[in-house]
Formats: structure tokens, C-alpha cells, sequence
């Protein structure tokens, strides 16, 4: 289970470390997306093939259907971690999420969420401001 925020760096070659803690659920392998709000996604192995069943699954026929799948599957890249346990980050997903060197790597039980460290500051302030507004719709959703 992911679970916490991290600050890292991203290096001139476009490693980056994964916290320690996570390390092992992620060495029996791991795929990194492009995720949504333009942040990465990175999933352990067993997650990322749950939802590329699903992803699969979708109808054909569906503009909306076609768009998520292309913007998850395509832009996916497999990562391994080096004796470090840093992942290198592709510059395309680099540059699709902004990442400069500074990052924040936030756990959301079954994944990662990367994001460049300005971008999540103003995404979690605002979140912050609109927390009232954000739990009365979770209600409605029965959270």
C-alpha cells in the first residue's frame, strides 16, 4: 500500500529515486504512464496489468474510451529499479508532466503519483481550499 508524500530530484540523466519503503513492491516490476492533472503515474506490475485488462475492455467505438486508452497505454514505458533503487524516467514523460529537478512522489494505496514539486504544491493548495466542497461530493459518492 502507497501511502505519504516525497520530495526527490530528478538527475541530468533523468534518474530518480523511489522511496525506500516501496522499493520491494516495485522490484518484481513496475510501469510508468502518463497520468492525469500532468503527473506521472507509476504502478507496480500487478496493478498496471488489473488496469490494462480493463483499459482493454473498453469499447472501440467510444471516442472517450479510445482517448484514455491511447493517453495511458501509449505513453507507457516498463522500469526496472537500479542498486540504488532509482528509476530512469523516459524524456518524453519528463517533459508530458513538467519535471524539473525538484519532484514530489505521492502514494495513493495502489500507486505513485510523480509531479514536478511546483505543480504539486499549487495542485494540493487548491485542493486544500476546496476540501469542504471536495468531501460534501465524496459524500454523495458514499465515502
Amino acid at each position: 500500500m502507497f501511502i505519504g508524500e516525497y520530495q526527490y530530484t530528478v538527475d541530468e540523466k533523468g534518474r530518480m529515486a523511489v522511496p525506500a519503503k516501496w522499493r520491494d513492491e516495485l522490484r518484481a516490476g513496475a510501469v510508468l504512464t502518463r497520468g492525469l492533472d500532468n503527473c506521472l503515474f507509476l504502478f507496480p506490475k500487478a496493478q498496471w496489468d488489473l488496469l490494462a485488462e480493463k483499459l482493454a475492455a473498453l469499447p472501440l467505438s467510444q471516442a472517450n474510451s479510445r482517448a484514455f486508452s491511447r493517453l495511458m497505454l501509449a505513453g507507457a514505458s516498463e522500469v526496472e529499479l537500479d542498486g540504488q533503487g532509482r528509476i530512469l524516467v523516459p524524456g518524453y514523460l519528463r517533459a508530458y508532466a513538467n519535471l524539473r529537478a525538484g519532484v514530489v512522489v505521492a502514494g495513493l494505496l495502489t500507486r505513485l503519483e510523480i509531479w514536478d514539486e511546483k505543480a504539486w504544491k499549487t495542485y494540493k493548495g487548491k485542493a486544500e481550499q476546496d476540501s469542504t466542497d471536495i468531501a460534501e461530493h465524496m459524500g454523495s459518492l458514499g465515502v
